[in-house]
C-alpha cells in the first residue's frame, strides 16, 4: 500500500467514530399529538400528514431526531380526557392539540408541557392564553376564525338560496366563541330579512327534535358554527339537512365532503403547517408564553353541486367562480 493511501485510510478511520458519536449525541426530541378523530378519518389524516411534511422540511426526521406519539382519541370526551392524561404522563417536549375539545383536558393535566393548537375558536375566552400577543402560559397557536365570519356564512347562504327567510344556527350555548358567532349572525340578519333561531347541540336527540320542529315551516336554512360539538355530530347534521331539504353553510370543508352543501372557513391544512413552525421553535428553545397567537391568513370556499341539485338549487355562477373547490 502506498504511503499516501495509508495516511488517508488512517485519517478516515479516526474520523468515522467521531461522526458516529456526533449522530448518537443528537438529542431525540418528543412530540405528542392529540386528535379528536378516529385513525381512519381522512380529514385528520391529511392534516397530520401536512404537519409531518412541514416538520421534515424544518429538519425534524422521525426516528433520527424526533419521536412522535399520536393519539387518535375519537370524538368521545371521555376518551379524549384519558388520552390527554396518558400523553402528558409521557412528558413530551411539546404537544400538538387540535381544537377546543382537546386543549382543556390537556390543561387539566399540565401547566408546564408546551401545547400548540393549530385551530381554536376563542383562546382568550376559553382561558387558554392571557392575551393574543403575550399568551403567558404553556399554550399558544392559531385561531380558527374571527367572529365576523358569521356574516360571511349568512350572506353565502342567502346567495345560494335566496328564498331562505329563516335560519337555524347550530351552536353550543356554553361555548363563548359560538355564542359570539351567533350574536354576529343575529345582528346582521334583519338587513338580509332573515329570522335567526338557535339550535343547541347538547345531544343527538335534542338536535333531531330541533331540526324536525324547524323544518315544519318553509324557507328554512342552516348554519353550523365552528366547534367540537359540530364535529361530533357532523354526520347527523349533514343527514338531517339532506332529509329535510334544508340548504346549509358549514365552517369546514369536511362537512361538504360528507355531503353538505357548502362551507367557508379557514384552510386547516395551512394551519397545521403553520403549527409545525411553532413546534419547531419550541423544540429549539422558545417558550409558548412568548409566541403570539396568530389569526388565520388563508380561507377556502367549498361547494357541493351534487347536493345543490338534490335540493333543487342552482348555484350562481358568480359564487362558483369564487369557490376554491367544487364537488360534482
Amino acid at each position: 500500500m502506498k504511503r499516501r493511501e495509508f495516511i488517508t485510510l488512517v485519517a478516515g478511520a479516526a474520523a468515522w467514530p467521531l461522526a458516529v458519536r456526533a449522530q448518537q449525541s443528537e438529542r431525540m426530541c418528543s412530540i405528542g399529538v392529540l386528535l379528536p378523530a378516529a385513525p381512519d378519518d381522512p380529514v385528520f389524516q391529511a392534516r397530520i400528514a401536512a404537519f409531518h411534511q412541514e416538520l421534515a422540511l424544518l429538519g425534524w426526521i422521525i426516528g433520527r431526531n424526533v419521536r412522535i406519539d399520536t393519539r387518535w382519541a375519537t370524538t368521545n370526551p371521555a376518551e379524549i380526557r384519558r388520552n390527554a392524561t396518558e400523553l402528558v404522563a409521557l412528558a413530551p417536549d411539546v404537544i400538538l392539540s387540535t381544537g377546543d375539545s382537546t386543549v382543556p383536558p390537556l390543561l387539566e393535566a399540565t401547566r408546564t408541557v408546551p401545547i400548540v393548537f393549530p385551530v381554536a375558536s376563542d383562546p382568550i375566552g376559553a382561558g387558554y392564553v392571557n392575551s393574543l400577543a403575550r399568551p403567558g402560559g404553556n399554550v399558544t397557536g392559531f385561531m380558527l376564525f374571527e367572529y365576523s365570519i358569521g356574516v360571511k356564512w349568512l350572506e353565502m347562504l342567502k346567495e345560494i338560496a335566496p328564498n331562505v327567510t329563516r335560519v337555524a344556527v347550530f351552536r353550543e350555548s356554553a361555548n363563548a366563541a359560538q355564542t359570539a358567532q351567533f350574536g354576529v349572525i343575529q345582528a346582521v340578519a334583519p338587513m338580509l330579512k332573515v329570522e335567526v333561531i338557535p339550535i343547541n347541540m347538547r345531544d343527538a336527540g335534542e338536535i333531531e327534535q330541533a331540526v324536525e320542529t324547524f323544518a315544519r315551516s318553509p324557507n328554512g336554512g342552516l348554519i353550523a358554527a365552528g366547534g367540537g360539538a359540530s364535529i361530533r355530530y357532523r354526520d347527523l347534521i349533514v343527514t338531517l339537512a339532506a332529509q329535510r331539504k334544508l340548504p346549509a353553510v358549514y365552517w369546514e370543508r369536511f362537512f361538504v365532503v360528507a355531503g353538505g352543501l357548502s362551507s367557508y372557513g379557514v384552510h386547516t391544512i395551512d394551519q397545521y403547517r403553520r403549527a409545525a413552525g411553532y413546534v419547531d421553535r419550541i423544540l429549539k428553545g422558545e417558550k409558548p408564553a412568548d409566541l403570539p397567537v396568530q389569526a388565520p391568513t388563508k380561507f377556502e370556499m367549498i361547494i357541493n353541486l351534487k347536493t345543490a341539485k338534490a335540493l333543487g338549487l342552482e348555484v350562481p355562477p358568480s359564487l362558483l367562480a369564487r369557490a376554491d373547490e367544487v364537488i360534482e
